[in-house]
């Protein structure tokens, strides 16, 4: 507990960067997705499975290179445009890793199919925190951490104090249906209470994005805790002492990412925000 404590703390610098946003934001969401994507491929090893790093690699520079192009939009919002490039390199990574896989006498189709689990699941995933930046209303960033580490938080502490129900047994023992619970209100309220702090007009949307971001945030933690289970390892990495690497600490704000974008994407075409 003590060294997961000092190494929150150490992570607090890393709120700057929500702060300043765009470019630097856009920065570290290329690291986290070349770092992550690079787990995620030696994870895949332990089952003697061989995505392509390189190409997982090139095809993330790739994918965050599209952020240049929202200037060329003739139109607002950008984030739509790019939103559209994102889309297609969506198609063009699946098809890459797809061709990747055409040397059957030295790779097996799991090969190529792992590639692109890991360039969607982990680079385009990454991707939406850039999106979220990019629209009118990037305060909305805020949202993608306080609901997946709020969610997470009242989670533990509820499943650790009233925890009872196992929920998913197979993937963590430790986590519990009351401590799902908790973490949903928790999320919720705590991105209610930025809501009504920093952005008044839009409390009711906040409060959604908290009660799906952290739902989204729980899938997220899980989906990785089956894909290390499946791998045979305990943590990602060691890059992050008492949290492992950078898919251990961030496997549920990847998650949540695409979550927020896609409702603010409703609320401007819906409720026109």
């Amino acid at each position: 507990m003590k060294t997961r404590i000092i190494s929150g703390v150490i992570m607090v610098p890393l709120l700057l960067v929500l702060y300043f946003g765009g470019a630097v934001l856009w920065a570290a969401a290329l690291i986290i997705a070349v770092m992550g994507v690079k787990e995620f491929c030696n994870g895949w090893n332990n089952l003697e499975v061989r995505p392509s790093f390189p190409v997982c690699c090139v095809m993330s520079i790739l994918l965050f290179a599209t952020y240049f192009a929202g200037g060329l939009a003739a139109s607002e919002p950008k984030h739509h445009f790019v939103m559209m490039l994102a889309c297609m390199w969506v198609f063009a990574a699946v098809a890459v890793s797809l061709i990747y896989g055409w040397k059957i006498n030295e790779r097996g189709a799991y090969d190529a199919a792992a590639t692109a689990v890991s360039l969607v699941y982990i680079p385009f995933f990454t991707y939406h925190m850039v999106l979220i930046d990019m629209t009118e209303h990037s305060r909305f960033i805020w949202i993608v951490v306080i609901a997946a580490f709020g969610s997470d938080i009242f989670a533990y502490f509820t499943g650790y104090f009233l925890g009872k129900h196992k929920m998913a047994p197979n993937l963590s023992p430790k986590k519990t249906i009351e401590g799902a619970v908790g973490g949903l209100a928790g999320s919720t309220l705590f991105c209610a209470l930025f809501g009504l702090i920093f952005m008044k007009e839009h409390v009711a949307v906040c409060a959604v994005m908290g009660l799906v971001g952290g739902a989204a945030g729980m899938a997220g933690d899980l989906t990785a805790s089956a894909f290390k289970r499946k791998m045979g390892i305990k943590d990602y990495g060691t890059l992050i002492p008492g949290h492992g690497g950078i898919m251990d600490r961030f496997d549920s704000v990847i998650f949540v990412a695409p979550v927020v974008y896609y409702i603010i994407f409703a609320a401007e075409l819906l409720l026109g925000i």
